[in-house]
């Protein structure tokens, strides 16, 4: 064992650091460090009375009194010694910081004389309580870790921005509600349970909870809202047992930037969310995927129906909005009205029929389990989780409408609108929205249907909407608003018939049809002016580019939305440009026989900006239509605008005399010996013809003919000027192709 040292004169001369002066010659010894001199009387020390930094760590001390003739100390260091008594000296003004870890107190007493004291470290004695600093207004770091506390108390006035309780007995977090300034707090190694009593403490950026017992992640939403946190550990809890455990706190907590000593990267934090609460784009994309899937793990089917060819897809009107706006009664009055151009889509859902809702004519009532069963058979394009209740939009609900050579008119929420977005649908979407919020929810509170939380949600979501429009131009192609269900409907109406490129005139004189000079004037305009603008276009989209400049298979001839998304993509190169082209020729020889342009002119007007719903449509815009029959009627009405080219120049329908001329010489080749190129494996055993392109543009004399859709028919249709009700509901194939279109 080592001797006990006695201290003299010459050892402290020998651990003066820094000796200095005063101004007047006097000496001046500010820092005296004496660490393992195993001393244990330091009485001496009573004489350098203008000591400022006393160290004395590691020794066998067990009197302090010394330092009561130091009144100039500022820093004291008494640490692994076997000091019993707390603070046994007389106070000293200017003493800022002590540490006394690893001594023999067990006792606090009152420190309040102690006006200057700022950092106390009390590390691993034998308190079992907190007293005696109230008054220690100066107080901001205090550290009492290992000793034996049970409950925290008499911190309230502290202005504490460090506190360590770490290694105590601690089993609940109470005291520290008005310690605003705390930044660092350590409880590691107790026996707390639950993170309450830390919500009010918003400038905390480091919270060490290792080893306790924190069993639940939902504890975390009581550090929710503390902005400023950092740097969480949780270390040895059994909360780290729970699945996915650290995913769960980086989404309740997306402010840290540490957790349990390991960096959160942005990639947890992009993980987090897209698990928890995914954007709506994020769920839209993994509904579009889920269906996808299922479908291709069915036999496939090609829908010719509603895909008749590769450049004009099938026409369809989304009506969305907030809950309870008039969409799905709009929608049924639309169709009523323009019974000739469009039909009703039916949804399914699980929840029960409203008041007045009739099962098959406004939604399909079905069971969760039969919901979940459809799902699964890849039956649907769209399905949304709304209200705790499902919705979806099925294949057959679109098959069964264009079947009847009709345009589908659906209504949807937002949640929907994204996923359809993902599909080859190029719907117009209109959208309808309150605008006087109390009347609204007056509408909502009558209705008697829903809670006041419903309500809420309800409402919350016009905001969505609004900002949807706002954030992303031309997403909704045309926006109304819905507070008077009158007023909404005839804008809606005169949308339409812009949209159809219908007059009141032509309509008053049973539906005649325009001569060619007019059809030129209508759809051809002059140099020097401007091509009328699209009435289903919202705000200012990009210029117009030449109507007879455009063609089927250029993204701009597209929707506007798909417009905007190819300004916005990368530029194709050649070779990408070429594929493209070799894939959308392969799939037009696999819908050989087929009408490619039995919807080309369906929903379509020319390339401009669109103007607000409520702005006159051009006078010259007008078609009247042929009343020798129903049939001409409806091929009037599907030989107008397609969806796709509504923005800019015309899709031509199919020439079926030059497609008859084309077999005849296939005829002709095989008779005179040429054998004519094999079919393709797994199709109809026809040869392959290849679809003329037309050379026709918009102002041309030839009348426009609708041509029968194309629903599985083996060899083509005979031509004819008017289509017969047989050829406009022809039955379904049922060997379709094994190929997806």
């Amino acid at each position: 064992m080592e001797k006990d040292v006695v201290l003299t004169p010459e050892l402290v001369s020998s651990c003066i650091i820094q000796p200095g002066c005063f101004s007047s010659g006097m000496n001046l010894y500010p820092h005296l460090s004496m660490p393992s001199h195993n001393l244990m009387d330091v009485s001496l020390l009573s004489n350098y009375i203008h000591l400022q930094k006393l160290e004395l760590p590691n020794n066998k001390i067990k009197d302090l009194s010394c330092v009561s003739h130091m009144p100039y100390l500022v820093i004291l260091d008494a640490s692994h010694n076997e000091i019993s008594d707390f603070f046994g000296f007389e106070p000293l003004k200017n003493l800022k910081e002590v540490d006394f870890s690893h001594n023999h107190m067990t006792k606090m007493k009152d420190l309040s004389a102690f006006s200057s004291l700022a950092k106390l470290n009390l590390d691993h004695n034998g308190f079992s309580e907190i007293s005696g600093l109230e008054q220690c207004c100066g107080l901001t770091h205090l550290s009492l870790a290992h000793n034996k506390i049970s409950r925290i108390s008499s911190l309230d006035r502290l202005h504490i921005t460090y506190l360590s309780l770490r290694g105590n007995k601690l089993e609940r977090i109470e005291g520290l509600e008005n310690l605003k300034s705390l930044q660092v707090l350590d409880l590691s190694l107790n026996q707390i349970n639950s993170l309450c009593g830390l919500e009010n403490l918003h400038l905390l950026g480091l919270i060490n909870m290792e080893k306790n017992m924190i069993n639940e992640i939902e504890e975390c939403k009581h550090i929710h809202d503390l902005l400023l946190l950092r740097d969480l550990n949780l270390l040895g809890n059994p909360v780290q047992e729970q699945p996915d455990y650290r995913l769960s706190i980086v989404f309740l907590l997306q402010h840290l930037t540490v957790l349990d000593q390991e960096k959160v990267t942005a990639e947890e934090k992009v993980s987090s969310i897209n698990k928890y609460d995914p954007p709506l784009d994020v769920v839209a994309a993994r509904d579009h995927m889920m269906h996808l899937v299922y479908e291709m793990m069915q036999p496939h089917v090609l829908y010719d129906s509603t895909l008749p060819s590769a450049d004009s897809p099938y026409p369809m009107l989304v009506l969305t909005g907030p809950q309870c706006c008039g969409k799905r009664e709009l929608a049924h009055r639309l169709c009523q009205e323009f019974c000739e151009y469009f039909a009703y889509g039916i949804c399914h859902t699980t929840r029960g029929p409203y008041f007045g809702e009739e099962n098959g004519t406004d939604y399909h009532f079905v069971t969760e389990e039969d919901f979940q069963n459809m799902i699964h058979m890849g039956k649907f394009i769209q399905t949304v989780q709304y209200g705790g209740h499902s919705y979806g939009l099925t294949r057959d609900a679109i098959e069964d409408v264009a079947k009847e050579g009709l345009a589908c008119c659906v209504h949807m929420e937002l949640e929907g609108v994204l996923s359809l977005k993902n599909s080859y649908f190029e719907p117009r979407y209109i959208l309808l929205i309150p605008t006087q919020v109390e009347q609204y929810i007056g509408h909502l509170s009558s209705r008697g249907f829903y809670t006041p939380a419903q309500i809420d949600i309800a409402v919350s979501r016009i905001e969505l909407y609004a900002n949807t429009n706002r954030g992303r131009p031309g997403f909704f192609d045309n926006i109304i608003p819905c507070d008077d269900w009158e007023e909404a409907y005839r804008t809606l109406r005169q949308v339409v018939k812009e949209y159809l490129l219908l007059d009141e005139q032509g309509k008053g004189e049973n539906n005649s049809r325009a001569s060619p000079d007019t059809q030129h004037r209508a759809s051809s305009p002059k140099p020097e002016e401007k091509p009328p603008t699209d009435p289903l276009r919202v705000g200012s989209g990009p210029s117009s580019h030449s109507v007879t400049a455009l063609y089927p298979s250029d993204l701009s001839y597209r929707h506007y939305w798909t417009q905007i998304q190819a300004q916005l993509s990368p530029e194709k190169t050649p070779a990408e440009l070429t594929s493209i082209r070799r894939r959308e020729q392969l799939v037009r020889e696999a819908l050989v026989g087929k009408s490619p342009g039995v919807y080309s002119q369906l929903f379509k007007s020319f390339a401009q900006t669109a103007p607000s719903s409520l702005q006159n449509h051009n006078p010259r815009m007008q078609f009247s239509e042929d009343s020798s029959s129903v049939e001409s009627c409806a091929s009037s009405a599907l030989s107008v605008a397609s969806s796709a080219g509504a923005l800019s120049g015309f899709v031509e329908p199919l020439d079926i005399s030059a497609l008859g001329q084309t077999l005849e010489a296939e005829k002709d080749n095989m008779a005179s010996g040429q054998s004519p190129d094999p079919p393709c494996p797994g199709s109809d055993q026809l040869p392959a013809v290849r679809t003329p392109s037309s050379e026709r543009r918009p102002g041309s004399n030839i009348k426009p003919i609708l041509p029968p859709i194309p629903t599985g028919r083996k060899t083509p249709a005979a031509q004819s000027p008017v289509p017969s009700k047989e050829s406009l509901n022809p039955e379904v194939r049922e060997g379709g192709d094994n190929t997806e279109a």
